[in-house]
């Protein structure tokens, strides 16, 4: 064997030393061998698995208890666009809140957006979907000519905030 080889494979080998040894640190295995540590670090992944698949689990049963604070919402997706005569308006979370509907739409009305078309779908602790198109309100006409994107993506996004601190000061 040419010197040069022995070298790669010492590297190697010393290179696979502290790969093993890390994974033990990680996995907090005492196993002196490789066979041992990989089946120590298999055991461990597979106790992570069940620790993720269980935690959903918990959620539930916590969400029904008063007593736990409300979860935090996320937001996936508020997205308005300019149209011809109006806006096209997306709203999408993982989880919908009580009255989030009425939240945003009273929004609309504040400023002054009609809402001419509506997609929603929504239920309790499940998705919110909210697709619509609008246009600014005649009875608002000073409004609905000085009605920009950010004006009604910000409007919904205060709706969802609103909404969200209402029902947490419930609890």
């Amino acid at each position: 064997m040419s010197g040069g080889k022995k070298m790669k494979e010492k590297k190697a080998a010393a290179g696979l030393e502290e790969k093993l040894q890390l994974l033990r640190s990680v996995t907090k295995s005492n196993a002196a061998n490789e066979t041992s540590i990989l089946v120590d670090a298999s055991n461990y992944i597979k106790e992570l698995k069940d620790k993720l698949h269980q935690e959903p689990e918990d959620a539930q049963l916590d969400s029904t208890s008063s007593s736990m604070p409300m979860p935090r919402v996320s937001v996936s997706c508020v997205e308005v666009e300019n149209k011809k005569k109006g806006f096209r308006i997306n709203v999408s979370l993982e989880k919908s809140q009580p009255e989030l509907l009425t939240w945003v739409l009273e929004a609309f009305e504040e400023i002054g957006l009609d809402v001419l078309d509506a997609d929603v779908s929504c239920a309790h602790h499940a998705a919110f979907r909210f697709e619509a198109l609008g246009i600014g309100s005649t009875t608002h006409s000073e409004d609905a000519e000085s009605m920009d994107v950010q004006m009604v993506r910000q409007a919904v996004l205060q709706a969802i905030k609103k909404c969200i601190d209402h029902h947490s000061s419930d609890d």
